[in-house]
């Protein structure tokens, strides 16, 4: 059986049921190499699923310390003991950057092995930043998602990764200028006109839907992102990109219409 397993983010707005009907929907009439269609399932937060002792360093491991060197990686004691904290109650965590390749590695290592086969993808939702190293521009960019097994969805991503419009980073060097300061980002999200996704907006579950999906059609069939910048599998580097990807009609270009709708 081809099968991929959901695994929820509880302590954000993102809601893996409906993202998995959705899921289910997409890939209602594809089918597998033995004629099966994609079962689809939705499980608990994978690092409580899938809990492993060495996770804890292995996050400290991960931990991007500077946007601009690309080595990683503080396995302090209280580092160490700090990623425990946050995998016990995920509540408390957040202002850490993670690598996201680094992660998925760990993440890979804590499936169980009779689970680690290649008709059974896991894709994670992540309430945790993840980010991977820019060659062309030697530094760190967050990501929305990073492809492969499992593959991993980070919700705060979707809100950081992609680049707000003009006006917003405007606005906050204006206010810096006169302040001395920058002002709070929700100061700037509910002054700046523009379409962007904040922090706990509604539309996240939507949003991500498109996300998972890209994970699963790479997953089955080696492709990348859409370069038609319309369609739910392209990759927007801007969050009005992602507006128009993601919650604005067609859902697809007509090359994966074909497959998804």
């Amino acid at each position: 059986m081809t099968e991929v397993t959901l695994y929820r983010a509880p302590t954000t707005v993102a809601d893996a049921e409906e993202i998995a009907d959705w899921l289910r929907e997409r890939v209602a009439g594809v089918e597998d190499d033995d004629g099966e269609t994609i079962a689809v399932e939705v499980r608990d937060r994978f690092l409580d699923v899938h809990r492993d002792e060495a996770l804890p360093e292995q996050f400290a491991e991960t931990r991007v310390s500077s946007p601009y060197e690309r080595e990683t990686g503080n396995t302090m004691l209280g580092i160490v003991r700090y990623e425990e904290r946050a995998l016990d109650h995920p509540e408390r965590a957040g202002g850490v950057l993670y690598d996201g390749l680094g992660v998925q590695r760990a993440l890979n290592a804590a499936i169980p092995e009779r689970k680690r086969t290649l008709d059974h993808l896991h894709v994670a939702l992540l309430d945790r930043p993840v980010g991977t190293w820019g060659d062309h521009d030697g530094r760190w960019h967050k990501r929305v998602n990073v492809l492969g097994q499992p593959a991993l969805v980070s919700v705060p991503g979707l809100y950081e990764a992609p680049a707000k419009p003009e006006a917003y980073y405007q606005a906050k060097q204006k206010t810096a200028l006169l302040s001395g300061d920058a002002p709070p980002r929700e100061v700037l999200e509910s002054e700046v006109e523009g379409e962007f996704l904040v922090a706990e907006d509604p539309r996240t579950t939507e949003a991500l839907k498109g996300y998972v999906l890209q994970a699963v059609h790479c997953w089955r069939t080696g492709e990348g992102f859409c370069d038609d910048e319309r369609c739910r599998l392209s990759n927007p580097h801007r969050q009005p990109g992602v507006i128009e990807a993601q919650l604005r009609d067609p859902e697809f270009c007509e090359t994966h219409a074909e497959l998804y709708e």
